[in-house]
């Protein structure tokens, strides 16, 4: 089965799909290992971990695609992807479809924020005219070539203008074709609770710092298809490293061992190591 077809089957099914964030390809290998369906590609973690920069449009379309080409190749489950404001107007979005397509996302989402964007749950929201957003998302149909590629539409509208606003604009994107709905950053619990009811169609919700965080199941019964969880990853890894160094700068060592307390064999075979010696013998068999 296609990996947009079978995105398209957790979207729908009752039970809601959760996506963790993914900020390279060992991240991404981590969370199929752990019996995730889906990963998703984190454009904050994206910009964090390959260039050290915080999530404010600086990153081109090239560099975005190449992230997500890796972490496609490094998994065989469903991965969705932010493409960011599509990387300049319709035209450039035509490309920006082929462009992620070709490298193996099963699903992606495009906002409607002025460029440069900025991180939704930074402060300082603008957003692009409704046409102009509309145009990107005919735009997006019409490049798809996989009609089961799925096009989630993100609005920053509760942040730029109001819930109103992002309701309003919502339904519409989803009128003009749009598969999933993101409502980005619901500020309280009421907020989190209407957007399912008011959008007309499948949404999504964004675990992120804005927005209430509840249990999975919470959110489910609110009546959200799909749940992402950007910065599980990049966040345990930054602490995680941070604690690491400080112990080696403090102590000249490191408490659990040169390899912190993680045994080479497993790292090792983790990555494939056992695959690639396996077709090793195999190949030099033969000579």
């Amino acid at each position: 089965m296609r990996h947009t077809t079978r995105l398209r089957e957790l979207i729908n099914r009752k039970e809601i799909l959760l996506a963790p964030g993914a900020f390279d390809a060992m991240s991404a290998k981590l969370i199929e290992a752990t019996g995730f369906e889906a990963v998703y590609m984190t454009g904050f973690g994206t910009s964090a971990s390959i260039f050290g920069l915080p999530d404010i449009g600086l990153l081109t379309m090239t560099e975005m695609v190449e992230n997500v080409r890796r972490i496609s190749c490094a998994v065989d489950i469903p991965v969705i992807a932010d493409a960011d404001t599509g990387y300049g107007n319709h035209l450039n979005v035509l490309r920006t479809i082929e462009e992620y397509e070709k490298a193996g996302v099963a699903g992606l989402h495009i906002e409607d924020q002025i460029s440069p964007k900025r991180c939704g749950h930074m402060e300082g929201h603008r957003l692009i005219p409704l046409k102009e957003m509309v145009s990107k998302i005919r735009a997006s149909l019409k490049a798809r070539k996989d009609k089961d590629l799925v096009l989630i539409a993100r609005t920053d509208a509760i942040s730029a203008e109001g819930f109103d606003e992002a309701i309003r604009r919502g339904n519409i994107y989803r009128e003009e074709g749009a598969d999933v709905i993101f409502v980005e950053a619901p500020i309280n619990i009421e907020q989190l609770e209407k957007i399912p009811k008011l959008i007309n169609g499948p949404v999504m919700v964004n675990i992120a710092p804005k927005t209430p965080y509840l249990p999975l199941k919470k959110y489910e019964e609110m009546g959200y298809s799909m749940a992402i969880f950007p910065p599980i990853c990049i966040t345990t890894a930054y602490r995680a490293i941070k604690e690491k160094l400080l112990e080696l700068k403090r102590e000249g060592f490191v408490k659990d061992g040169v390899h912190s307390g993680v045994p080479f064999d497993e790292l090792v075979n983790f990555l494939g190591l056992k695959k690639y010696r396996t077709m090793e013998e195999e190949i030099l068999k033969r000579l």
